[in-house]
Formats: C-alpha cells, sequence, structure tokens
C-alpha cells in the first residue's frame, strides 16, 4: 500500500468515512446555534477537520480494548473445576494473590485438582483455555517446584 507522511492510504480512506457523519452531524448543530450561514460552515469544517481523526482513534481504541478484554475474578474452587476453557480469569488472582507460593504438591492438587500433571515433575502445567484476542494457542498456568514446593507461578499466553 502507498503511504503519505508515513500513513497508509487505508487510514485515509477511513477518514474520510467517518468524516461524511461527522460533517452532517456539526452542520445540523451550527445550524441550530449559530445564525451566520458562513461562520456557521467554517465552524462545520472547522469541527469535523478536529473530530475526524479524534473519531478514528477512539474508534480503533474501543475495537482493540473489545477484542482484547478478559475479566479478572478472584479464584474460586468450583469455578476452577467447573469451567476449564474460562480459567484465564481466575489465574491472574492465583499469581497476584501467591495462593501457591510455598504449598506443596498435595496441597496444590487440592486446591487446582489434577491437570494431566506428574507428581515426580516439578513443573506442572495447568490448561486455561483460550483468552481472548488473537492467539492461536491456549494460555497455560506454569507452576514450578524446588524441593516439594511451589517457587513460581507464571502464566504463558498462547
Amino acid at each position: 500500500m502507498t503511504n503519505i507522511f508515513g500513513i497508509g492510504i487505508e487510514v485515509y480512506l477511513i477518514c474520510i468515512i467517518l468524516s461524511i457523519p461527522i460533517y452532517f452531524v456539526c452542520s445540523w448543530f451550527y445550524k441550530k446555534i449559530i445564525k451566520n450561514i458562513l461562520v456557521s460552515k467554517i465552524f462545520t469544517w472547522v469541527s469535523t477537520i478536529i473530530l475526524t481523526p479524534i473519531t478514528y482513534y477512539y474508534s480503533i481504541l474501543l475495537f482493540f480494548t473489545i477484542l482484547f478484554y478478559s475479566p479478572n475474578n478472584a479464584f474460586d474452587k468450583l469455578k476452577w473445576n467447573s469451567d476449564k476453557e474460562k480459567r484465564y480469569e481466575l489465574s491472574q488472582d492465583i499469581i497476584e494473590s501467591q495462593l501457591l507460593i510455598g504449598k506443596s504438591k498435595h496441597e496444590v492438587i487440592e486446591i487446582l485438582g489434577i491437570d494431566s500433571n506428574c507428581e515426580e515433575n516439578d513443573v506442572w502445567s495447568f490448561y486455561l483455555g483460550f483468552k481472548p484476542g488473537l492467539g492461536i494457542d491456549p494460555d497455560m498456568l506454569q507452576i514450578t517446584f524446588k524441593e516439594g514446593k511451589v517457587i513460581k507461578v507464571e502464566q504463558y499466553e498462547g
């Protein structure tokens, strides 16, 4: 694609499309409050030129906010065990509250259950489901043990 001032042509096209309804809304608004037609048109054009890139920016921001939003809930053992696809909603609380730090393997099994882990292994992974966004792999909660106690809990995003 062609760039103008380092910005792709598609951005300009989107801004032109956005500017049409913005122009008509500004025109309607200023005709109601400003009786002088020339001043009304000047205010309409200036407002359209200023509001179009602002509207574009906040539209993109809103799009990505909606796309990547995922709730963070307090850890609940029932939710953890009942809905494996939405465990990512609970994982942040497990990490931030350090719920598992210092716990033994047996205590971790009591809290999180068994998720295809081997008790002899010192690194366990728990399936968290697919966090909203563009990832193609599921998120995983990785728990690292040293001398039978949890020393580190991390989340790997897919």
